[in-house]
């Protein structure tokens, strides 16, 4: 039986390995995401989670202070799966950007740390609903042989207080 801290385990280090979520503002242009590469900094597994975006991006333009954001992941496996609710927050903490600083989001700045376009964002995740191993093909099976996969599934499934 996988208990809850155990798949918030799991999260976070699939979310270490493959880093790209789907993040967007609630209630803003209709929770429209976009795709957005994970920064978590040190190697504990809690939040805040950190992007690096552009300041000439609508999320920042519609991000206000205290924003309600969603980000939803899905491991490259397609064995973990969350909703990761929060708050989001832009930042400007030179040390957290110097920390996080890596060659995959110098790519996309030209000046670097100083890119007058760089734009630090911070989601302090509160809550999180987090499935693990929820394949649609071995459930498939399952009923094929007359087993229900919803018992399976029960005990893969958390809902997590990340804040």
């Amino acid at each position: 039986m996988t208990d809850q801290v155990e798949i918030e385990r799991k999260f976070w280090k699939a979310l270490r390995s493959d880093m790209t979520m789907m993040l967007g503002l609630v209630g803003v242009d209709e929770g429209h995401t976009r795709p957005m590469t994970a920064q978590l900094d040190g190697d504990e597994d809690r939040g805040p989670i950190y992007f690096f975006a552009s300041k000439e991006t609508e999320l920042v333009a519609d991000l206000t202070s205290g924003a309600r954001a969603v980000a939803t992941f899905a491991s490259k496996g397609n064995d973990i799966f969350a909703a990761v609710h929060g708050t989001l927050t832009l930042d400007d903490d030179r040390a957290t950007i110097d920390r996080l600083w890596n060659r995959f989001v110098a790519a996309w700045f030209e000046g670097g740390k100083d890119d007058p376009k760089l734009q630090l964002i911070r989601l302090d995740a509160e809550r999180a609903q987090i499935w693990v191993d929820a394949s649609s093909m071995v459930a498939g099976v399952k009923l094929l042989l007359g087993i229900d996969p919803k018992e399976d599934y029960k005990d893969k499934v958390a809902e997590v207080s990340l804040g």
